[in-house]
């Protein structure tokens, strides 16, 4: 069963809503969501925060955060996730933020590399993923494991 049919099941029958806040995926992590038919049951929405201005005016997400860790960080997709989470007044809210390729990456943080984070009532998880592949490759396997993610931690 896809991932996104899993949170289909597990979010419907418990009656939980999701929202999503992404990065370098683009939409794509809301569109595999979308995909399913009656997902308008439990999605509430998504934003697509791709730029650091975005993340802040959208998400809340603190300058300093940015500033201090780099839009790629585990406390940005934290930050980003609780956002998602409140300004869609959901139950759960899944985030990503990573680095796609092919360029953009630095020895600390190389192309491939993303973090997601997963919001609910008892605090955010955030997992760290590194990919290879082309871009498309890296943003597809990026949404597989954001959603993923959000299976297992809300199951």
């Amino acid at each position: 069963m896809s991932p996104e049919r899993a949170i289909h099941d597990i979010f419907t029958s418990r009656k939980l809503t999701l929202a999503v806040a992404e990065s370098c995926t683009g939409g794509l992590v809301s569109h595999r969501i979308t995909n399913v038919p009656g997902s308008s049951a439990y999605f509430t929405g998504g934003v697509v925060a791709y730029s650091n201005k975005a993340k802040t005016l959208l998400l809340g997400v603190p300058a300093g955060i940015i500033r201090g860790h780099g839009a790629v960080s585990s406390k940005t997709a934290s930050a980003m996730a609780r956002g998602a989470r409140r300004v869609f007044n959901s139950d759960a809210a899944v985030a990503i933020t990573g680095i796609a390729g092919p360029a953009g990456g630095t020895r600390r943080k190389p192309v491939g590399l993303a973090y997601i984070a997963v919001a609910t009532k008892r605090g955010v998880k955030v997992k760290k993923v590194k990919f290879a592949g082309s871009r498309l490759v890296v943003k597809g396997k990026f949404a597989d494991a954001a959603l993923r993610f959000v299976q297992d931690t809300v199951s």
